[in-house]
């Protein structure tokens, strides 16, 4: 069975707006078995969106169009769809209700006449409830293809894909006996093309299961997909795979799927029963922001400082004026010294400190932008890592944050 997802709103093309949607959709449609064929997004504006409509009902099997759907002007995707399919709409006692019902929880004794007109919708279409909104999915037969219409806000169009859509395409066969599995190995530390020729042979192979390499910033991700006939089974074609992998990647692997390296990190500082602490420059608390994301965190951390000028170092963190005098602020005496300073202040176990030059000032031949100092305290042992960064200041900050959270995984594997 194959799909395509069409986008509808003028605001996705204009850039106001991340169509998070389709993502969405082709992730939910690939463990259904159903392939994604196309992508699509299209304006507010009813002639491209008929010629658009036109086609997919030429190529594909099911259309889901997300948006376009609420009570003001620019919602033409209704319309447009009953246009395409030659189809009256009619008023639906149910959803006029629902809408209604909507509208009293809210406190409105009346409900907005713009909004009763969602209730309207194509002769034989099926409809599925908005638990959140206002704006009823829908489903309409035409031909040999299925057009699935959504709401646009995410907040709305999720719980009724996975509470409605999603039975419906069960009991209707639409989505097949084979699912598609996923594992995500995600790693840090190597460059994409480093992990690719490590990887060569297995990126190669295809059939049932595949693996792709996926770039993020200060990151390097594989995914191994494979399609069997329930998630067991699939899950069974991914192990052997993932085992090879594992064996050639090693510590460069921190995590799996929804992993992150402030979880892992979480996870190694209460099964060792230790406490951390982090002092930060050229990151403003970057860092301390993502080891307390994670809920129960206040278990294990103890302190965050953030020492951005000299004196912050000096009086915080007892940094001695002569350390930054001889070797400056970005430099591994200090980053030592700023890791040593908020130990003795928190007495926690592992400490961190950081220091260094985000840009796009402040750079110098001897000391460029993107020069990072991150040293890291465990009881009396000490060491510094020097990382050399490139990017605009974001990206150097979050390539240090990265950085920091691995060097502080890996210390915890010791």
């Amino acid at each position: 069975m194959n799909s395509e997802i069409i986008a509808v709103g003028t605001e996705i093309l204009l850039g106001q707006i991340i169509n998070s949607n389709s993502a969405y959709l082709s992730r939910k449609l690939a463990e259904l078995g159903i392939d994604v064929y196309y992508h699509s997004t299209v304006g507010d504006n009813p002639n491209r969106l008929s010629q658009m409509l036109s086609m997919a009902i030429s190529r594909s099997d099911i259309i889901f169009t997300t948006g376009g759907l609420g009570p003001t002007v620019d919602d033409i995707t209704l319309k447009t769809v009953a246009q395409a399919c030659s189809k009256r709409l009619l008023p639906n006692k149910n959803i006029i209700r629902d809408i209604q019902s909507y509208f009293k929880k809210k406190g409105l004794r009346r409900t907005p006449a713009d909004a009763v007109r969602q209730a309207s919708i194509p002769r034989d279409a099926a409809w599925f409830r908005n638990t959140v909104g206002t704006a009823p999915g829908l489903a309409l037969k035409h031909r040999n293809s299925l057009i699935i219409m959504l709401p646009g806000p995410p907040r709305e169009l999720n719980p009724m894909f996975e509470n409605y859509v999603i039975p419906y395409l069960k009991r209707r066969k639409y989505a097949e006996s084979r699912t598609l599995v996923t594992r995500t190995i995600r790693t840090t530390g190597l460059v994409e093309s480093a992990v690719n020729k490590k990887m060569k042979k297995f990126l190669s192979i295809s059939g049932l299961v595949t693996v792709g390499i996926y770039a993020h910033l200060g990151e390097v991700h594989l995914k191994i997909s494979a399609k069997a006939k329930n998630p067991k089974a699939a899950e069974r074609l991914i192990a052997p795979i993932e085992r090879k992998i594992r064996k050639i990647l090693g510590h460069y692997i921190y995590g799996t799927d929804k992993d992150e390296l402030e979880d892992v990190i979480g996870r190694l500082l209460q099964k060792k029963r230790k406490t951390l602490s982090i002092a930060e420059s050229c990151t403003g608390g970057m860092v301390s922001d993502k080891i307390t994301d994670v809920s129960g965190s206040s278990a294990y951390f103890k302190m965050g400082v953030i020492s951005y000028s000299n004196k912050a170092k000096e009086d915080l963190l007892s940094v001695s004026k002569e350390t930054l005098k001889r070797y400056g602020a970005v430099s591994r005496p200090v980053a030592l010294e700023m890791a040593k300073g908020v130990m003795r202040l928190s007495s926690s176990d592992v400490s961190v400190g950081i220091t260094g030059i985000a840009g796009p000032t402040g750079g110098s031949r001897k000391k460029p932008v993107g020069l990072v100092y991150i040293a890291i305290a465990r009881g009396k042992k000490a060491k510094v890592k020097e990382c050399r960064f490139t990017g605009n200041r974001k990206d150097i900050k979050q390539q240090t944050q990265i950085a920091a959270l691995d060097l502080i995984r890996r210390e915890l594997y010791r």
